[in-house]
């Protein structure tokens, strides 16, 4: 055991451990969003109507699902909650599949909030694991910073951003996602690669 893996806890191991032996699947990972996220932002209005609609889908179904469901519940209680929660579901993808652009307006304004945190907790937890991955942190760093960055141009333009915002922020958070997760599955990989070399 080395002087750094006395420094790391139990959670850090079995994090730096499990990316190390699926560094070929997080590498595809990467690989993958990194370049949605090139398309997204290169067709940002495109983008923003394409993640409405696939939100409004994923409420459908889901409300569908759950009309089905309700027939299999055991009490009134839960009968009347399935009911109110999938017809909410149904209510929320038929608006936004039927209203794409106006969606996208209210989906950006929630997005936005979602990033704001995921910004935030991308930072934190970048200068968490400095000693697991030390080669490649600072691109977790750099994914939050842009996160934070995209938050703060949309909102100053807004309203007018609302037509493009959504599928900027969804690409730049690819990309700059795409490329942590890669630069850290690259570091697993000599990770392995010494560790190999040493035994």
């Amino acid at each position: 055991m080395s002087l750094s893996d006395t420094t790391l806890t139990q959670v850090q191991r079995a994090v730096r451990d499990t990316v190390s032996i699926n560094w070929h699947l997080f590498v595809v990972q990467g690989v993958v969003m990194t370049i949605l996220g090139i398309l997204a932002v290169i067709w940002p209005q495109i983008s923003t109507v394409a993640v409405d609609l696939y939100v409004g889908w994923m409420f459908f179904i889901s409300g569908a699902v759950g009309v089905l469901g309700m027939f299999f519940a055991p009490t009134v209680s839960t009968f009347l909650w399935s009911l109110l929660t999938s017809a909410l579901s149904l209510l929320v993808g038929v608006l936004l599949l039927w209203h794409p652009l106006e969606g996208a307006t209210s989906l950006t304004l929630v997005l936005i909030a979602f990033f704001l945190v995921e910004g935030v907790f991308h930072i934190a937890l970048s200068f968490s694991y400095r000693n697991v991955f030390p080669g490649s942190w600072g691109w977790m760093l750099m994914s939050g910073i842009t996160d934070l960055i995209l938050v703060a141009i949309i909102m100053k333009s807004w309203p007018n951003s609302a037509s493009w915002a959504l599928g900027l922020v969804v690409g730049a958070n690819l990309v700059t996602s795409g490329l942590a997760i890669l630069m850290v599955a690259l570091a697993a990989r000599r990770i392995v690669n010494a560790t190999g070399a040493r035994a």
